[in-house]
Order: C-alpha cells, then structure tokens, then sequence
C-alpha cells in the first residue's frame, strides 16, 4: 500500500536544506509500518539511472547525507529517506519491536523502485540494509555499508546509554511538552557533544551544523521518544545477544553468509564507537564483500569524510566495475 504526494513547500532551515537539495523539495509516502498501521515518510529524490537509497543512522536523520546527495546524483536516482520516527517523517509513539527499520525500509523501496536498488547505509541504517538483503533479496542490487554496529557490545554512546536509562514516560514529557525546545541551551549542547562523539577527533565543525540536526528534535513532537524507544529496545537485544540468547543480532549474524549481492564495506579507521576491527570481520562473512578503511574517519564518515566516502562508493559502483 502506498500513497505519494508532493509536501509544501518548507521555509524553515532545516526544511529548506530540502527545497535546495531536491527538485521537488520534501516529499511524502505513505507506508505500512512493521505493526501494519499508515505511517507517512519523508523523503526526497534527485539525479536519473538506477535507484540509490541512502539509509542514515539512528538519532538523526537525511540531512547527515548532505554531502553526498549531489555527488551520487551525477550518476543515480538517489532517495534520501527519514526513517519512521526520524526527522520529518511520521513519528509514532506505539510500541514496535527490533528491527521494525528493515520492514519498513523493505516496504519503502517497493514502494519508490520498480527496480532493485542500491543501499547505501551508515551506521544503523547500514544494519537495516543487510536485514533487507537478507530478507528481501530481490529488492537489492548492491550494497555499501559504512561502519556498522554488527558485533555490538553497548551502545556505543554515553548520551545514548544516558537516555536509554530514562524511564519513557519522563522521556515523553519532555518531548510532548517541548521542554528540550524551552532549553534550547542545553539542547544544542547535547547535540553538540553527540555530534562530537561520532566525529573525528580532530574535526571542529560540530557547532555548525548542530543546529540543524537538532532541528526536528526541537520543532517537532516524537522524535526524542522514538529515538529513546529504540534505544531501549537495542539496549535489550545487544543484552540478549551477551548471554547468548536468541535475538535480532545473533539471526543477522548468522545469516550474513546468504547476502549475495557485491558489497562494500566501508570503514572509518578512528571511529570510536565501532573499531575497525568489526570491519573485517564483517567482510570475512559476507561471501561478496569488499573492505576500504578511510584513514583519519570517525564514525560519521558521511560528514566528516564526504569526499572519500563518495569516492569509494562511485568506484564501487561504477560500470566498468564489478565491485571489487
């Protein structure tokens, strides 16, 4: 079931990084989400050929793509997609259940591609394309991974263990009353320090852009209790995944072996969050897989590394290729 409109045009700062960057500015599907209720997604789409998705991380959303959009435009249709609960896509506040992301993002590119498309996915968004690799195979052409929580043993953020041990019900206060846009201080310096923890150690261009990545953390209603929803619910599964219990992490790993399609797996050799060592593991167990490691990248490697990353990804991709 699917339902595409065209989104009004957006005048605020963080909407109008979409008017700049997309023909048709935001624009708006409508999907089942993993629970099977209408959920509306934002995404946007530029460039002609084959369909790229790009897929961002958990706690942001498509702006952290910005520096790539334009560049794998040239050459694709590329889709930048907000994940259900993310940036100005729909964000419910119902219980849902790990790896509701690889349902939906599943459901998106059935709805947008007539096609198999190309993932490109960092971080959780890396992880929710290899969920659909795995359980929808012929949805997928090729893969690009970029530093991947696969072989988890926390969450890897202080501000991200610090919120998952809010109870939700504080969590959802603070986001219904818009109490972290009263104390837009505070608020952009959290985003601040987030921001820093993904990065280069050496980078110092968090404060510029931390503004808008916070944008729909203060301007809209759901994202910080979504965002602390699935934190909660990967908090339990990584905890799941230590004492060798049956999880999503586990089933992932396991079947990791049956992705067939070219993949690249790309890494950021300072990313502090997940060592460069999960890179290669992770290449060792996908039958078609390729491993570039970005010297001097944190884990934002879509930010903080663009050129690099758009590089790797075009050589990758490129026709004359065979990906590897």
């Amino acid at each position: 079931m699917s339902d595409r409109k065209a989104s009004p045009t957006p005048t605020a700062s963080a909407l109008g990084w979409w008017a700049s960057t997309f023909p048709q500015g935001q624009q708006s599907l409508t999907i089942e989400d993993a629970g099977g209720q209408p959920v509306t997604i934002a995404y946007g789409e530029v460039g002609q050929g084959p369909p790229l998705v790009l897929a961002h991380g958990l706690g942001v959303w498509s702006y952290s793509w910005r520096e790539n959009v334009s560049a794998l435009a040239q050459h694709y249709r590329v889709i930048c997609v907000d994940a259900v609960g993310a940036g100005f896509s729909e964000k419910p506040m119902r219980p849902t259940h790990i790896g509701h992301q690889v349902v939906e993002l599943a459901r998106i590119i059935a709805a947008l591609c007539d096609q198999p498309a190309i993932l490109v996915g960092q971080s959780l968004g890396g992880l929710t394309s290899l969920g659909v690799a795995i359980d929808h195979p012929q949805l997928v052409e090729r893969l690009v991974v970029i530093n991947v929580p696969v072989f988890p043993k926390k969450l890897p953020s202080a501000m991200m263990q610090i919120l998952a041990a809010v109870p939700q019900p504080l969590v959802y206060a603070i986001d219904r009353y818009q109490l972290f846009k009263r104390a837009q201080p505070l608020a952009r310096w959290v985003g601040q320090r987030y921001q820093r923890e993904g990065r280069n150690p050496q980078e110092t261009t968090a404060q510029q852009t931390a503004h808008i990545d916070a944008y729909p953390y203060l301007e809209t209603v759901g994202m910080l209790t979504c965002f602390a929803r699935d934190l909660k619910i990967a908090l339990a599964d990584i905890q799941q995944y230590l004492r060798g219990e049956p999880c999503f992490t586990g089933r992932l790993q396991d079947s990791l072996g049956a992705i067939a399609q070219p993949t690249l797996v790309l890494w950021g050799e300072q990313d502090a969050w997940f060592p460069v060592e999960n890179g290669y593991a992770l290449q060792q167990q996908l039958p078609e897989a390729k491993l570039q490691v970005i010297p001097g990248c944190g884990h934002r490697a879509s930010e903080s590394c663009p050129r690099q990353v758009n590089d790797a990804v075009l050589a990758f991709l490129a026709p004359q290729s065979s990906g590897f």
